[in-house]
């Protein structure tokens, strides 16, 4: 059949067939990824700017915990939670009805045991005289002196036992050794309590401490004398030294405790919350290399950052080592040098070899010169805008 002799129909369906076949034999079209716009540094040695500070509250130096020294019930207690007392202050009391009565009945015998004496020592007396006018022996003279001796002997006993009961119902009135501040209360009255119990905690006038928790990495470092900075919640800073460090860990937290010694006349009232920076531990004006938490992300079991090739104007994954945090930047230990250009702003949408364009704010496009080379920056470190 000739080309001639083909219908329309047929003529339309080879023009289809052909095209379908030329486009079964093209390849598809190769899709770029998009050129990320990113804000870039370069990295320069800088200095520690913050110091490690910690969290701490104003104590007295000395705090006692004050109990009655004898058992019984609490009838009345006059301390009050914040008040202020002077030394012999009355602060508390007991049922001192049992305490009277044995005080009464020492003192009954201390009586009777000073008429036996007295009775004793009259016997004395005459058999003295007897003697010396030869009426008795000797023998019954020294039954009298041993007789008179044992009343005595009695008499003190009674005398101890009754001084003591007297000091049984004293006690029941509990009073303060020293002036503070009342900063507890660790019984109320109708409790019956034994020997020793704590009732009333006061922090006594004078010394203060500054009171604060170390961890184990660091505890050596603070030792007793070194100068403290201590800084006040509310303002104001002073000067303290380390008065004592603890021998051994808090069980739970796995910290020391450092106490700091701070003038009383100039301390915040008790309770205050402080925060000291040990001079031992402070390491302000060290070299070292810091770059932004933003330049940061996750790597595996690390952490990495994007570093620019300018030539090829690609990144490249680099693994660093972080050490600490200062201030709102990471401390590098390892993985980048003075002089490298690192992407410190949109690091989670890059990718290996991805070519990037670096980011100028209008304000720095229009001071400076379009064209123009990423400028060096030394730490503390800041992002550089250029083209």
């Amino acid at each position: 059949m000739s080309a001639l002799s083909i219908s329309p129909f047929h003529r339309r369906a080879l023009v289809l067939i052909a095209v379908l076949g030329l486009a079964a034999c093209s390849r598809p079209a190769v899709v770029e990824d998009p050129v990320r716009a990113v804000k870039v540094m370069t990295v320069g040695a800088g200095t520690y700017d913050a110091e490690p500070e910690f969290a701490g509250d104003v104590r007295a130096r000395i705090e006692s915990r004050l109990g009655f020294r004898v058992a019984g019930k609490i009838t009345k207690r006059q301390a009050e939670l914040g008040r202020h007392v002077g030394a012999g202050e009355l602060l508390a009391q007991l049922d001192a009805q049992d305490y009277r009565l044995a005080a009464d009945a020492a003192r009954a015998q201390q009586a009777g045991a000073l008429t036996n004496r007295d009775l004793a020592a009259a016997d004395l007396k005459r058999y003295r005289e007897l003697r010396e006018q030869n009426f008795i022996s000797g023998a019954d003279l020294e039954r009298r002196e041993t007789t008179f001796k044992a009343a005595q002997a009695q008499l003190e006993q009674a005398q101890a036992q009754l001084a003591s009961q007297g000091n049984q119902a004293n006690y029941t009135s509990l009073v303060a050794d020293a002036p503070g501040v009342i900063t507890a209360i660790e019984a109320e009255p109708g409790q019956v309590v034994t020997a020793g119990t704590p009732v009333v905690r006061i922090a006594q006038d004078g010394a203060r401490d500054v009171v604060f928790s170390v961890p184990e990495d660091r505890a050596a470092l603070v030792t007793p004398g070194s100068a403290v900075a201590v800084r006040g919640w509310a303002g104001g800073e002073f000067e303290g030294k380390v008065r004592e460090v603890a021998a051994s860990a808090d069980a739970v937290t796995r910290t020391f405790t450092v106490k700091v010694a701070i003038d009383a006349a100039t301390a915040p009232p008790l309770g205050t919350t402080v925060y000291a920076r040990p001079r031992a531990l402070s390491r302000a004006g060290s070299p070292v290399l810091k770059l932004p938490t933003s330049a940061l992300r996750q790597e595996g079991q690390g952490s990495a950052v994007w570093v620019l090739d300018k030539d090829s104007m690609t990144v490249r994954s680099q693994p660093v080592k972080v050490v600490t945090a200062d201030g709102n930047d990471a401390v590098i230990e390892s993985g980048v040098s003075p002089g490298m250009v690192v992407v410190v702003a949109g690091v989670h949408v890059l990718s290996p070899g991805q070519k990037v364009t670096i980011y100028q704010q209008r304000t720095a496009a229009s001071a400076g010169s379009p064209g123009s080379d990423a400028t060096p920056v030394q730490a503390p470190v800041v992002p550089v805008a250029t083209r």
